[in-house]
Formats: structure tokens, C-alpha cells, sequence
């Protein structure tokens, strides 16, 4: 199945998002092509989310380089090849003004956006900035985008000695103060979710699964709403592939 989202709207992926039983969260697969958001719907996810870091591998860029012409293009391909929600990770919003880039979101078919509050050089954004960055994108938005605020304190440490997970709290209510629908703090720790789940009563809460981590039910009743990969499936798929790669190499002949 495939089309130009057809019904995919902000209010069907946020409706994914309520009411989920706590050993059962939404699990979102990241695809960095048109082939791999097709075979992820095929599979019966009913929503996808694009991880920036897979596009721009797929695209030939370091992680943070893909230019910003390039990443809705890629993010535009899939939106189109599906009929589920795709929700894009758009790294900091390119230093688009507010309504330019929830323009440009729309224009792309993606219903979501996710958006991290690290400064392109590698350090953190000043929260409360960045809070009210994040208000004026929903005041521009409206209620037809799935607003995701990813909170980076876990890859990229306060300077003030503040300890990660109070950092975290203290960021994700502001941000949850300034409207978004959802918040994601990236490779928190898993003993620190059921903290960040009760600073935020019932907004959800975004986890990244890791090889070897904790199963999405574990995830799940630790807190956690959804669940995305960043761009963790990618890399699965290109060891697959350099595997397959070094068979045929060899001399071997495929059997199917």
C-alpha cells in the first residue's frame, strides 16, 4: 500500500498516542528511503518517523550536514509513498523562522516534526529560548502538526554540573508548557523515565530503543509512550547489506 498520505493528519498520529495500555507503546520504525517506509507499512506500523542521522547517511552526508533542501525533499519521498502518519526529524529546524518551517513541514506531506534543542556546534540551547522557540512554532502550526521536543541533555551535558535527569525534567516542562505534544529525552537511561513520566502527568513520553536494551513493554512500563530507533535500523539494514555484499563477493549465488 502506498499514496500521498491520504488521511495521515497530525490528529491521527496524536490519537496513536492516547490511551495506550502502559506495556503497550506506540512503536514508530524510522525509514531513511521510500522502500524502507513501504516495507514498514506493509508490516502494519500505522504511523513512521523519520530519523535525520539515517536520511543523511542515505543521502551520502555526515550526521547534522544534510542541507535543509535536501532533508524535506527526502522526508517529502516518503510522506508521499505511504498512506500512515510520518512524523520528520528536522534536527533544530534549520534556522527557519517559525512559520516558514511549519510551512515548508506541510508542503513535505509530514504530519509531525521533531525538533532537539542542541546547537548545531554541539552544545545545548538555552531552555527557556528554546521553550518559547517551540511555542511560537505551535502558535504557527496550530493544532496540525504533532510537535516532538527532544530534550539532548543525555548526549550533549549541561555545563552547570546540573545532573542529567534533573536537567531533563526541568526541560521537558518547559517545553511541555509551551504546548508540544509529545517530549523525547534521547538515550535517558531507563531508570530515569519513570522520573520524567511523573513531571509530565499525561504527555507523552518518546524512548529510543538501543540494541540490546530494554523490550518495548519494559520501555513501555517504565514510562515510555512511543518508541523510535533514530537511526539504528538503518545500520542493522547496511550490516545486512555489507554482509550480503561480501557473499556475493565471494562467488556466492543467491538462492531467492
Amino acid at each position: 500500500m502506498s499514496g500521498d498520505g491520504g488521511g495521515a493528519t497530525a490528529d491521527v498520529l496524536r490519537a496513536l498516542h492516547r490511551r495506550r495500555a502502559a506495556d503497550d507503546p506506540l512503536v514508530l520504525p524510522g525509514p531513511w528511503d521510500a522502500v524502507s517506509a513501504r516495507a514498514f507499512e506493509e508490516a502494519g506500523f500505522p504511523a513512521l518517523a523519520t530519523p535525520s542521522a539515517g536520511i543523511a547517511a542515505a543521502l551520502g552526508y555526515e550526521d547534522g550536514a544534510t542541507p535543509a533542501a535536501e532533508m524535506f525533499a527526502a522526508v517529502a519521498r516518503i510522506a508521499r509513498s505511504v498512506s500512515v502518519p510520518v512524523t520528520a526529524d528536522l534536527e533544530g529546524g534549520y534556522g527557519l523562522p517559525p512559520a516558514e518551517l511549519v510551512e515548508r513541514v506541510r508542503e513535505s506531506g509530514a504530519v509531525g516534526v521533531n525538533l532537539e534543542d542542541s546547537e548545531p556546534v554541539g552544545g545545548l540551547k538555552d531552555p527557556e529560548a528554546h521553550a518559547a522557540w517551540l511555542a511560537e512554532v505551535r502558535a504557527a502550526a496550530g493544532p496540525g502538526l504533532f510537535v516532538n521536543a527532544r530534550v539532548d541533555v543525555y548526549i550533549r551535558r549541561t555545563t552547570d554540573g546540573t545532573v542529567p535527569r534533573d536537567a531533563a525534567v526541568h526541560r521537558a516542562r518547559l517545553y511541555a508548557e509551551a504546548g508540544v505534544d509529545c517530549v523525547y529525552p534521547i538515550a535517558a537511561p531507563p531508570a530515569d523515565l519513570p522520573a520524567l513520566r511523573a513531571a509530565l502527568g499525561d504527555l507523552p513520553v518518546n524512548a529510543l530503543s538501543v540494541p540490546g536494551g530494554l523490550s518495548f513493554t519494559e520501555l513501555g512500563l517504565l514510562g515510555a509512550t512511543r518508541v523510535t530507533f533514530g537511526d539504528g535500523l538503518l545500520v542493522r539494514a547496511t550490516a545486512d547489506l555489507t554482509a550480503l555484499a561480501a557473499r556475493l563477493r565471494a562467488g556466492a549465488v543467491l538462492t531467492s
